[in-house]
């Protein structure tokens, strides 16, 4: 049992508690952006809920789209896609040691990496190290069980609505989710943290004035880097 404005409840309804709100209100949202692309690149509706489903990763989802519509080779989009969603094989090594003593079974552990992303993986790297072992997988499923669904409905509200929203509308839906992460890690306690955000905001512009095709992957490159050693230096000095 976990506490919670006064009160103790299970940690499964703990991780809906603390989904319920901006993380799937943000979700929804961006998928409805996402539903409304899907339906202008011609996939079908189930298509579009099961690559929500399958993919679970905004950026992978949006390459998948973009090359569809292009008529691009299936082994390209699966690259692209792929390596859009790279950023969840450092997030599953960072979380699974958190999960290792409660699921000894490795199938478990593919199911907790199928519903990785950055939201539940933000809330179980800050409530899991407080938590028993045993809390632990129940949380994240009540969390991560939120998310998703709130995803799954908005891939097809927007699919549904696309004819009602304009393409900036859709654009502006979509771009909601990197502005939330941008926020999530804001709030991060750890130093590295908070400096590879303020080296992000200054090395974004630049580098996608320097290459607008690979302007995203340099800023992360080298801004999350950059933070990490300097947080590493500061460690030795100071700490």
């Amino acid at each position: 049992m976990l506490p919670i404005n006064g009160k103790t409840v299970g940690p499964i309804a703990r991780g809906v508690i603390d989904a319920t709100g901006m993380p799937a209100l943000v979700l929804f949202a961006s998928m409805v952006g996402y539903g409304s692309m899907a339906r202008e690149a011609g996939l079908t509706l189930w298509t579009a809920i099961a690559s929500t489903g399958l993919t679970w990763g905004l950026p992978g989802q949006i390459a998948m789209v973009e090359l569809y519509a292009l008529g691009a080779p299936m082994l390209a989009i699966v690259a692209a896609s792929s390596a859009a969603n790279a950023r969840f094989l450092p997030m599953v090594l960072s979380v699974m040691p958190l999960f290792n003593e409660a699921l000894p079974r490795k199938r478990w552990r593919y199911v907790v990496a199928q519903f990785m992303s950055l939201n539940p993986w933000a809330a179980i790297m800050r409530r899991g190290p407080g938590m028993t072992p045993a809390d632990r997988p129940p949380y994240y499923a009540g969390f991560a069980g939120v998310c998703i669904t709130a995803a799954l409905l908005g891939t097809g509200a927007g699919f549904i609505l696309a004819g009602a929203m304009s393409r900036n509308v859709t654009l502006t839906l979509v771009f909601l989710n990197p502005v939330f992460f941008t926020l999530v890690f804001a709030d991060a306690r750890g130093r590295a943290a908070i400096m590879a955000v303020l080296a992000g905001v200054v090395a974004g512009p630049l580098f996608h004035l320097l290459s607008p095709d690979w302007g995203l992957l340099l800023t992360g490159a080298v801004a999350g880097t950059g933070a990490y050693m300097a947080d590493r230096a500061l460690r030795r000095r100071y700490d």
